[in-house]
């Protein structure tokens, strides 16, 4: 059997990519005997666990209250891409100065599980192997930087955008976009240390995404008070 460790980090994962992929809504409250009930787990389990989402932004500690998921917002998800392209653009910098062989390596195998995952399951919904694949293929992009604070900054602010992406069903929205396209010239940039052209094309992946997300929260808005 896993000891109390292995079972936090376990319903930490849970928990975490159920955020993600929108199961618990973004503003919706996390209460403490409905969790327990679903993860089959203690309260004292749960308050192991929720620090360490709160931590990374996904869920937002109300004093008296409790926890509740990340609310989004038209005004956040702009200051958080403003955040990603100065963060990630300098980590990107550094992880094409600095990274080895080793780093080469490894990006392009995050890439190419990456391009194998379907991005939809069989319902529609994002895919949570996709979400886990793209996270990996972002992390290891940066992870040639020697920064350790930067790339979890970076990890972070990046885990609070798929909020957003789950949010607003983002994937199945856009059939016309090659995200496979831009993650292939993110890499080709990257693996020819062109760091200028790798940076020009992760800033443009990025505010993209931030442009259909702000398209799709102006519609919402419109149909809620049509």
């Amino acid at each position: 059997m896993p000891g109390p460790a292995s079972r936090v980090e376990e319903i930490y994962r849970r928990v975490r990519t159920d955020i993600l992929s929108g199961r618990h809504e973004p503003g919706s409250r996390l209460l403490t005997a409905a969790l327990c009930e679903r993860y089959e787990i203690s309260s004292g389990m749960l308050r192991e666990v929720l620090p360490r989402l709160a931590g990374e932004g996904l869920v937002v500690s109300e004093p008296q209250r409790g926890f509740r998921v990340t609310q989004v917002s038209v005004d956040d998800l702009r200051q958080l891409t403003e955040a990603r392209v100065l963060v990630e653009s300098v980590t990107l910098r550094q992880s094409i100065e600095h990274g080895d062989v080793g780093f080469e390596s490894d990006l392009v195998a995050a890439h190419h599980t990456l391009a194998r995952t379907a991005a939809l399951d069989d319902s529609g919904a994002v895919n949570d192997s996709w979400l886990t694949a793209h996270a990996a293929f972002h992390h290891r992009l940066l992870a040639g930087s020697p920064n350790l604070r930067l790339r979890a900054i970076a990890d972070s602010l990046r885990d609070a955008t798929e909020v957003y992406r789950c949010w607003s069903g983002l994937l199945g929205d856009e059939p016309h976009r090659d995200i496979a396209g831009e993650h292939r010239r993110i890499l080709e940039a990257t693996l020819a240390r062109e760091a200028d052209l790798a940076v020009t094309e992760l800033t443009e992946h990025i505010e993209h995404t931030t442009r259909v997300l702000l398209r799709l929260a102006t519609a919402r808005a419109g149909s809620a008070t049509s």
